[in-house]
């Protein structure tokens, strides 16, 4: 009796979930004092909501029979300063979210109750509602199909005339919280992708369609932001410039891949007005101020974030439209011999040529570059503005590919090859390039018979590989990042097979590989140069991975980094870790231009080199060179000495220099108290970089400098720009005491001598690269041979 008393309730049981909807059919106004009462009604109603859609459709009659939502939509008419939004909200998106039956979902979307719910007046100044909201709105999104999108719309006369779940949405475009941002995102292009005529008619209508606008507007505000910052007058490379520039740049990519999303849905009136909005607004505006066509109407980014921008919009978006426009407006000032043969194969009804003209028409170019002192000027003959012959003279694209500004040269140069590459370029335009004709015979020969055979680029060719050499061999020399950049371009247009390098382009080569071979040297005497030879086998995979990146591959933002790349610095240092990174950056430009001299003499890259080789030696100098902090060593060569830690005082020892193979060190090691042969390691150093100097005033005393700088103990490696870190690591100094001036001297000269023989070793290994340098041998190979 008394279990039957105390039977607990079911929660889940049809009885209780009508018990819940009267309790809050009770409910008269929502304020704080009832606030709790009614989140636990909504909770109870949506679990057992979701309990009955998938275990009891009885519960589901219920809920229809009762009209829950309507109840949902009075609770939030009533409420009072309650705050009871969020929750409601919160339960409906779950409810919503884990609904599988079509039936049910088609309920809930009907009955204009969850448009009502869109529509209400919420109140988003403070507070955490926006995410709510936003998540609500996303939960309805996800169930929408064929079938259900027309439950959320309102139509007049098979137009729709309100679509809640759009426009509000929209609402929340530029909010500043990048989640809300990836959700509305989300959002729009789930209903882009629900084919239905009378939705794309009305997302691209005005009102609607100004969101598009707006997108571009907010990427516009976005790229002006990155020009600030790359175009900022530091005078050092900082880690945070860059950080920030990457960050920026991250954002504008983020919106490209949003605008290809759009695009791949593949309707052709939203592929139209996403086009048009991102030429007029976007494209048009930063190319033609760019190539000087005209002045900037008010919108002006620097020239390589300029070009950063195109190439990038090309890489992400791309498409026929875009890629053809790009192209035409860039291509317009070399097309000049070629427009009345158009003009005359439009008349005949000829269809390949006359796509430019066509496509500057459709784009209504002049009222992007129409001004009113050019109102005379039209596009339908000889003028896009002003006259050829001055055009020509500005030299439009080419302007930037002879700039002495290593940036702007290779973003340009880039843009170019995205052009020459891309499947959807209209012949016509293509042929202008000259590129891809010269990879295919039978196109060259196509484009001869057809009269289209003045290949701008292809003429000027040895101008811009003698630009690009003079990158290489720039005084002083400029950092790796650049060089090895620079070099992927050679690689690239060697691979079109172009040119035959001439006299002056060999000449300059040779001597920009001498001074690599030159600066390598230099660091054979500097205090790295035990991890030369480990720094060329790590870097030399990297190095062919660089030079053979596809050019899908290649990021257009690499030109903004150099944008704050410095120039390497040439010359002695007094700190390691500075040092580290100069001798790295030789390193690479050494191995690129090995790799670069066997691409023209031979056409194909080196393979890695071995530099290994074994190195016999006694048993003593095998136990110093495997040595380590507290293990015992021979002190037959030692030299007693003294050396003051600050925490251990004045101690005495033996100083015993070791070079054995690629190895070298100093060791300091205390006589071992039961071994009189015998001493215990309590220091070790690399004897590169000891720079042993006896005191001026102490002749006894020998300084030895010791690398603290650890190239291990770095996270990231350096990159190729010379960022020098402004809190660079303090190197260490030994001070070693001797008992006479002569026996400080021979310890001087014991030092000498170990690091002659270990840098001799490593300069044994290094001698076969380092003989190739003959500027004879590669003028002989190139003699006569067509790349």
């Amino acid at each position: 009796m008394w279990r039957t008393v105390w039977r607990s309730i079911d929660r889940f049981s049809l009885q209780h979930f009508k018990y819940v909807i009267n309790e809050l059919r009770k409910i008269k106004v929502v304020d704080q004092h009832n606030r709790e009462l009614v989140i636990d009604l909504l909770q109870t109603i949506v679990e057992i909501v979701t309990y009955g859609d998938r275990q009891d459709p009885f519960i589901f009659e219920c809920f229809m029979e009762y009209q829950v939502l309507a109840e949902f939509v009075r609770i939030l008419k009533i409420s009072r300063n309650s705050k009871i939004e969020a929750p409601l909200l919160q339960y409906l998106s779950i409810m919503i979210q884990n609904m599988g039956s079509e039936y049910a979902i088609y309920y809930c979307l009907s009955n204009d109750y969850i448009n009502t719910i869109m529509a209400h007046q919420y109140d988003f100044d403070g507070g955490d509602l926006a995410p709510y909201y936003v998540s609500f709105l996303r939960a309805v999104s996800g169930k929408i199909n064929r079938d259900t999108l027309c439950l959320l719309v309102r139509v007049n006369r098979d137009v729709v005339t309100s679509f809640p779940l759009y426009t509000e949405i929209l609402k929340f475009a530029q909010h500043g919280e990048k989640m809300i941002q990836t959700a509305v995102r989300a959002l729009t292009l789930n209903i882009f992708n629900v084919s239905d005529d009378m939705v794309y008619q009305f997302v691209t209508s005005p009102p609607a369609s100004q969101y598009f606008s707006d997108l571009v507007y907010s990427l516009r505000e976005k790229c002006l932001r990155l020009d600030v910052l790359v175009q900022a007058t530091d005078e050092t490379c900082t880690k945070q410039r860059r950080k920030e520039i990457l960050l920026e740049s991250d954002e504008i990519v983020d919106d490209l891949y949003y605008f290809k999303d759009i695009l791949s849905v593949g309707e052709p009136r939203l592929s139209k007005v996403v086009t048009q909005d991102l030429l007029n607004l976007l494209v048009f505006p930063i190319l033609i101020p760019l190539l000087q066509l005209r002045q900037s109407n008010g919108f002006y980014v620097s020239a390589v974030t300029s070009l950063y921008l195109v190439s990038y919009l090309l890489v992400v978006v791309g498409g026929k439209n875009i890629i053809n426009a790009v192209a035409g407006v860039i291509l317009y000032p070399y097309m000049t011999s070629r427009r009345d043969a158009a003009k005359e194969e439009i008349t005949n009804g000829s269809s390949h040529t006359h796509f430019f003209l066509n496509l500057l028409r459709d784009m209504e170019i002049m009222e992007i570059v129409g001004s009113e002192s050019q109102k005379d000027e039209n596009i339908n003959g000889n003028h896009i503005c002003g006259n050829d012959h001055v055009r020509l003279e500005r030299n439009g694209i080419l302007m930037y590919v002879f700039s002495d500004n290593h940036s702007l040269l290779l973003a340009s140069l880039l843009l170019l090859l995205i052009l020459a590459e891309s499947k959807d370029l209209d012949y016509t335009l293509d042929s202008v390039i000259g590129l891809s004709d010269m990879q295919d015979p039978m196109n060259y020969g196509t484009s001869a018979s057809l009269g289209v055979n003045d290949n701008v680029f292809v003429r000027v060719m040895p101008q811009v590989f003698y630009a690009l050499l003079k990158v290489l061999a720039s005084q002083p020399p400029l950092c790796a990042l650049i060089q090895w950049h620079t070099g992927w371009f050679m690689w690239k247009l060697l691979d079109f097979q172009v040119m035959t390098l001439g006299e002056q382009h060999l000449h300059l080569f040779n001597t920009s590989y001498q001074q690599s071979c030159e600066r390598l040297q230099k660091e054979l005497d500097g205090c790295w140069f035990d991890c030369i030879l480990g720094t060329m086998k790590d870097e030399w995979e990297n190095c062919e991975t660089a030079l053979k990146e596809p050019l899908k591959s290649k990021s257009p933002s690499f030109a903004l980094e150099l944008s704050v790349c410095k120039q390497s610095t040439d010359g002695n240092t007094n700190s390691s870790d500075t040092a580290w990174e100069i001798m790295v950056d030789v390193v690479k430009v050494f191995i690129l231009h090995l790799q670069l001299k066997a691409l023209i003499s031979n056409g194909e890259l080196l393979e890695k080199p071995s530099l290994d080789s074994a190195d016999s030696g006694t048993s003593n100098s095998l136990d110093l060179a495997s040595a380590s902090f507290g293990s015992e060593v021979y002190l037959g060569s030692g030299i007693p000495c003294r050396i003051a830690f600050s925490n251990a005082g004045i101690r005495d020892i033996y100083m015993i220099p070791a070079a054995r193979g690629l190895s070298g060190k100093v060791i300091l090691a205390e006589k071992h108290p039961f071994r009189s042969q015998r001493g215990v390691v309590i220091a070790i150093a690399p004897l590169a970089g000891l720079r042993p100097t006896i005191d001026e005033d102490h002749p006894t005393w020998l300084h030895l400098w010791i690398r603290e700088f650890d190239p291990r103990s770095k996270a990231s490696k350096s990159r190729g720009c010379n960022s020098h870190v402004s809190n660079s690591s303090v190197d260490g100094r030994w001070t070693l005491g001797f008992p006479s001036a002569k026996s400080c001297e021979i310890a001087r000269l014991l030092i000498l001598e170990k690091t002659y023989k270990q840098r001799s070793f490593i300069k044994s290994l290094l001698a076969p690269l380092l003989q190739k340098n003959d500027p004879g041998n590669l003028c002989n190979a190139q003699a006569g041979r067509k790349l």
